[in-house]
């Protein structure tokens, strides 16, 4: 069974820092891209970031760029989320997904998502 498990979220000051994690289970992200999405509440589901397993590309947001950063760790199976200089309107539900055709346009696997809230 293909499963995607987010992890990592949290209430956090404006300007610190957290880091997301996404663990994979039923695949390998080798496989696949893999991507964040936020949503807060009455506001639609958004992009932030992606990183492709076929050529090892990275994808950011105009949002969080130079504040966020992608990253994995095949040998956990586990793609990361560096969360750096945190803003209040960062503050979503974050969601990692799978895309298995490692384009980082169609996803195919959603997670749970975390909670992450930044205070001013």
């Amino acid at each position: 069974e293909v499963q995607l498990v987010e992890s990592g979220g949290g209430l956090v000051q404006a300007g610190g820092s957290l880091r997301l994690s996404c663990a994979a289970s039923g695949f390998t992200f080798d496989d696949y891209a893999i991507g964040w999405f936020r949503q807060a509440p009455g506001k639609e589901r958004e992009g932030v970031s992606c990183i492709s397993s076929s050529d090892g590309s990275t994808y950011y947001a105009d949002s969080v760029k130079g504040r966020f950063t992608i990253s994995s760790d095949n040998a956990k199976n586990t793609v990361y989320l560096q969360m750096n200089s945190l803003k209040p309107e960062d503050t979503a539900v974050y969601y990692c997904a799978a895309d298995r055709y490692r384009g980082c346009s169609e996803y195919d696997y959603w997670g749970q998502g975390t909670q992450v809230t930044v205070s001013s």
